[in-house]
């Protein structure tokens, strides 16, 4: 987050009959750009790409704002930390050349699902991003003498696997900013959902020329360094529940059993039965979900499980996904995977190896004084927001824009596109990409941008998200000191 800077008093303050006028302008210069952001949305969603490969997406975007007039009015970089990230900055004369300028940030997603295409509209959220930026930029060049501003443009990719936002806040590409906004395609309108924290487990190897015992578990202690790795960067600051729903943190792991090929009908006595010791792990899990808490989750697939019914499989593997409300509570749920994956190993006589990803989604800290800001503008704008019992008794998913609210004060509201169909299906694949989503785009970017005006002109207002910031940190500390 930047630093708190003490802005002119004459360019804080607003009447209020002035303040609507720019969100007007924001809106129009919304539905200005309709056709353009909406050929921007469908280039997108027409040529799905995968994690960390959406090349013609990145380019579809760094020349979108390349070419908005007039003709390099945009600051654009792309390959911004990573091959497939950019970003984008348009600033006042003035504000680009001094220092203290308020750096709000729309962030855009545009990797699309294995098989299924963007069946969780993220070329929609590329487009809202796209669209609010545009229209923040046109409200503040409508004023004489705008205050100093600079409306940031974030090309996130890689949220369904690999975490894009996690990679960026480790180059430093949230540094400065004081508050970032985005939006995602839902079946209802929530200023926020309980997005649950996830591990990913992946494989921990041997050393080379290492001989691990029959049934031993090979664990440098991939979860504890989850742990540590956690605490050191963000002082154990981890989930809450908060009165707005609870969120979960989320790991993935990777799960390989190691036995012994033979054949299976003349000696299979010889042989050591990796996929006995897979079936008996996710039977083991399975057993366990009896004692878990109702806030965790346990999900999981057997990725490989031999090559013929004849040979005894001599390697199987698992991926896992572990979501817990707190790290605190993770930490105990994978201990108790750990201790089943163990298990089924030593009961096999099979080696296993199990590894932690490099990335772990943390829960979204949600910013109730942003949340109602933009409630209040997309209430203006027709938008009719689900209840607060909904948002608390609502599914949960998990984000890499988790981790972001860790760092810098943000919102990530869900928005309706026209259809009931459910995210991850092909059904949502067909509504993302419809013309019918494209009203209901475009009226939450102007949302964003309507709350992101209220951000600059209501200097409580940002103080209020800061306060509310710092006091949501320290009650993750709280909740997730070791005890």
């Amino acid at each position: 987050m930047g630093p708190v800077v003490e802005r002119p008093a004459e360019r804080c303050t607003s009447s209020a009959t002035e303040l609507e006028l720019l969100k007007q302008r924001a809106a129009e210069r919304i539905d200005e750009a309709a056709e353009r952001l909406g050929a921007l949305s469908r280039a997108i969603w027409s040529a799905p790409e995968l994690a960390y490969e959406e090349h013609r997406a990145h380019g579809e975007l760094t020349r979108f704002f390349e070419r908005e007039p007039p003709a390099a009015s945009w600051a654009v970089q792309p390959h911004f930390g990573l091959p497939t990230a950019f970003r984008a900055e348009w600033a006042p004369p003035e504000a680009a050349a001094g220092p203290g300028a308020l750096q709000l940030a729309f962030l855009c997603e545009y990797d699309a699902l294995p098989a299924l295409g963007h069946a969780c509209g993220h070329n929609l959220i590329a487009e809202v991003g796209a669209a609010a930026a545009l229209g923040l930029r046109a409200a503040l060049e409508s004023i004489a003498a705008p205050p100093p501003v600079k409306v940031i443009v974030l090309g996130t990719p890689a949220e369904e696997e690999g975490g894009g936002k996690i990679d960026l806040i480790k180059a430093g590409a949230f540094e400065n900013l004081d508050v970032v906004f985005m939006a995602h395609p839902s079946q209802e309108n929530a200023a926020y959902l309980p997005d649950v924290a996830e591990h990913e487990n992946g494989m921990q190897s041997l050393p080379h020329g290492k001989q691990a015992l029959p049934g031993n578990c090979v664990l440098p202690p991939t979860f504890l360094c989850f742990y540590y790795r956690c605490f050191f960067i963000y002082q154990c600051f981890s989930n809450t529940y908060s009165n707005m729903g609870a969120s979960r943190w989320l790991c993935s792991v990777t799960v390989k059993y190691y036995g012994k090929a033979s054949h299976a009908a003349a000696y299979p006595w010889e042989g050591v039965n990796a996929l006995d010791a897979a079936v008996l792990a996710y039977n083991n899990l399975s057993a366990l979900r009896q004692q878990m808490k109702p806030t965790w989750r346990v999900h999981g697939i057997i990725k490989n499980g031999g090559v013929k019914p004849n040979i005894i499989p001599s390697y199987s593997e698992l991926l896992y996904y572990f979501r817990a409300p707190s790290m605190k509570e993770l930490h105990v749920l994978t201990k108790k995977a750990e201790d089943s994956f163990r298990a089924a190993a030593l009961a096999t006589g099979c080696t296993v190896e199990i590894k932690s990803e490099a990335h772990d989604y943390y829960n979204v800290i949600p910013n109730k004084t942003l949340c109602s800001a933009y409630m209040e503008n997309g209430k203006k704008l027709g938008v009719e927001f689900i209840s607060e019992d909904a948002v608390l008794n609502g599914p949960s998913g998990s984000t890499d824009f988790g981790n972001v609210s860790f760092v810098v004060p943000g919102i990530h509201p869900y928005f309706y596109i026209g259809t009931d169909a459910l995210n991850h299906t092909e059904e949502y694949t067909e509504a993302a990409g419809s013309q019918a989503a494209q009203w209901y785009t475009l009226r939450t970017a102007k949302a964003l941008a309507m709350t992101a005006l209220d951000v600059i002109f209501k200097p409580q207002l940002l103080e209020g998200i800061r306060k509310e910031f710092k006091s949501k940190l320290q009650e993750e500390q709280l909740l997730n000191t070791p005890a």
